[in-house]
């Protein structure tokens, strides 16, 4: 029995691998158009004048909110592009604090948590090497967290967050991104390097300046703790004693690394930079309260009131115990003013110019004026001990040490070479730059300014045999 002749079979083919082939296909053509879309919607918003930004946001975020089952795609663009305008601001000489802080001054809090985002996510892409200490404390504190999955899930998650849908969503990401793409160029600040064997590094810092904290740090653990101890404190002849007691270690410290660098046994530095964050209300005062202690120190300060910060030139050191006590001095300002316009408030049974804004600036000008002469003061009495043989060892700072004490002849000229070479750097960093002066105008604000200033006790303390309040500026 015969068979009939078989057709051919046709050709097999994989289902499976052309699904997948044309998936890929189709991923690549969504990509494309949602990162053309996001472009489009970037550049529309930054062409657009400020009275018209919103109309121009709301424009510009409709068709991305519209993408459909391309948002997902939408999410990956926007991300992307993010990513590159945040390496944008790095190699512009911003750092993480900065770039939040500045947000943080001109947009609200839901923008500022997804600046927080964009930064965590192109760390996370691109992390710079060797960020440092400082940079990676700036990222710890900001707690910069990649937290949302894949990236196609991070618009879905941002909006979450903050309960908005892909309108407000999409809005609220222009908005952050026009103000990354439109901050311009600033002089990078250049840490302090880390310390030597000389300079052993010690614990943690008692605080920072809007995440300016160092790493391990130069200045000894023991000035630390007193300043810790000094705004834990309730009791303000307790808090002024052991800022005395900080500032005066911190004098004594700073001086005698000077003299073993010039000695050539410590190490040798040049001087180096920070930004420290000078936050509103009365942004004016704090910068002058600022450049008092910085001035002390021997370092240099350059406000920049349009990014919210102030950048202080100095050696190691020098830029540590400025931060350090100006986060301690801030704080005993802002209580001293709160407790007085509290009191004035009380006895005026809740009215009068206690609650105006003029006697709050007047009262922190004032307090940092006074500051900044009674700081002035304690620098050269530091100067005369070192120069009479009385000032400590680097480690120890109790007694007579290696590089404790130079002939003022010489210890003169070593000081005023590292001032030179401050004003030398800082002039590099910033060839043009102006003068303000402030002035308060209420009265009963600059008194009570002064006289939290004066309560400020700068200086070691008396031996109980002195008198309980010694003049600012007496001899110790």
């Amino acid at each position: 029995m015969g068979r009939g002749r078989q057709e051919p079979r046709p050709p097999r083919t994989d289902a499976t691998g052309d699904a997948t082939a044309g998936t890929a296909a189709g991923d690549a053509v969504a990509e494309k158009a949602a990162a053309e879309a996001v472009e489009t919607a970037l550049h529309a918003v930054l062409g657009a004048a400020e009275q018209d930004l919103e109309d121009a946001v709301d424009s510009a975020a409709s068709p991305l909110a519209a993408a459909g089952d391309r948002w997902p795609h939408v999410s990956r663009a926007v991300l992307a592009r993010a990513e590159q305008l945040v390496d944008g601001c790095w190699r512009r000489g911003w750092q993480p604090a900065d770039l939040v802080r500045v947000v943080r001054r001109e947009l609200q809090p839901a923008h500022v948590r997804l600046a927080v985002d964009l930064v965590a996510a192109q760390h996370r892409r691109q992390p710079l090497p060797g960020p440092g200490p400082r940079w990676t404390a700036q990222l710890d504190e900001l707690e910069a967290a990649v937290g949302w999955g894949d990236d196609a899930e991070f618009l879905d998650a941002a909006g979450r967050r903050e309960s908005t849908g892909r309108f407000g969503t999409a809005g609220c990401v222009l908005r952050v991104l026009r103000l990354l793409a439109r901050l311009p160029a600033i002089p990078p600040v250049d840490a302090p390097a880390a310390p030597g064997p000389s300079a052993p590094a010690s614990g943690p810092s008692a605080g920072t300046a809007s995440g300016t904290a160092s790493g391990g740090g130069r200045i000894p653990a023991r000035i630390r703790a007193l300043l810790a101890k000094a705004e834990a404190t309730e009791y303000g002849e307790e808090a002024e004693a052991l800022t005395a007691k900080a500032q005066e270690l911190m004098s004594r410290y700073s001086i005698s690394e000077a003299l073993l660098a010039a000695g050539g046994s410590g190490p040798q530095e040049v001087p180096a930079s920070v930004r420290i964050g000078v936050d509103a209300p009365y942004e004016a005062a704090k910068a002058s309260l600022l450049d008092a202690v910085a001035a002390a120190n021997r370092c240099r300060t350059v406000w920049s009131p349009e990014f919210g910060f102030s950048t202080v030139v100095g050696f190691g050191t020098d830029l540590e115990a400025v931060e350090l006590l100006h986060t301690s001095l801030l704080l005993q300002a802002t209580t001293a003013m709160t407790r007085a316009v509290a009191g004035r408030e009380s006895a005026r049974r809740g009215g009068g110019r206690a609650r105006t804004k003029d006697y709050r600036q007047s009262f922190l000008i004032s307090y940092a004026g006074r500051i900044r002469q009674r700081l002035s003061d304690a620098a050269g009495h530091a100067v005369r001990d070192a120069a009479a043989g009385a000032a400590g060892a680097a480690d120890g700072m109790e007694g007579g040490g290696p590089g404790a004490s130079l002939p003022a002849e010489r210890l003169l000229p070593v000081l005023a070479a590292r001032e030179e070479a401050v004003e030398d750097a800082a002039d590099r960093m910033f060839p043009s730059t102006t003068s303000h002066s402030l002035k308060g105008r209420d009265a009963e604000g600059w008194s009570d300014g002064a006289a939290a200033a004066d309560r400020a006790e700068l200086r070691r303390p008396r031996r109980p045999s002195g008198p309980a309040h010694p003049r600012p500026g007496a001899p110790g």
